[in-house]
């Protein structure tokens, strides 16, 4: 069987509850930007992450899946306590934040703060999809959280490869 399926070659996509829908509706922007984030999360290359990966393709099925259908699991506040679980125990052991930092540091750090640039246009197209009634608050919840947790998880590897984060300095403190 083809890989290729010939359906979308008319600019439409199948959804995930049935039916089908133009590749760039509003919609298929908030499971492409999802679907982005998962592959950037990806490129860091670490298994302590596929649970992260797991929850983002459960995300994704969830805003293939127009309301009010119950064919996939729709992502609930057991999603959003798992991930501030998460965010405590890799936070706790960060330094406190005392300043804004740039994006950097180690390679793994520099990827997870790309990953987090990634959630945070996710989270815009998913805002704009729970504007028309599209998805639900959990969704936009859980993709605030990620990136949250994608921070935490930059700062810390950063910490781990003995790198310092890179405080942001406004212009207007180096002159004075």
């Amino acid at each position: 069987m083809p890989l290729y399926t010939r359906t979308g070659d008319d600019g439409t996509t199948g959804l995930y509850g049935g039916g089908r829908i133009e590749k760039d509706s509003v919609r298929m922007h908030a499971v492409g930007d999802v679907d982005e984030l998962n592959a950037g999360i990806g490129l860091v290359a670490s298994e302590k992450l596929q649970p992260l990966q797991a929850l983002l393709f459960e995300l994704g099925a969830d805003l293939a899946t127009p309301p009010p259908s119950t064919a996939v699991r729709r992502l609930s506040d057991d999603d959003i306590a798992r991930l501030e679980t998460w965010i405590d125990q890799v936070d706790g052991e960060n330094d406190p934040l005392r300043t804004f930092v740039l994006p950097g540091g180690s390679d793994i750090s520099a990827r997870l703060h790309l990953a987090r640039a990634i959630c945070r246009r996710a989270e815009r197209s998913v805002t704009a999809l729970h504007r028309d009634g599209g998805c639900s608050t959990e969704t936009l919840v859980v993709l605030n959280r990620i990136s949250d947790f994608l921070f935490a998880m930059a700062r810390s590897e950063n910490k781990m490869a003995g790198v310092d984060d890179i405080p942001w300095i406004p212009e207007s403190d180096k002159t004075s």
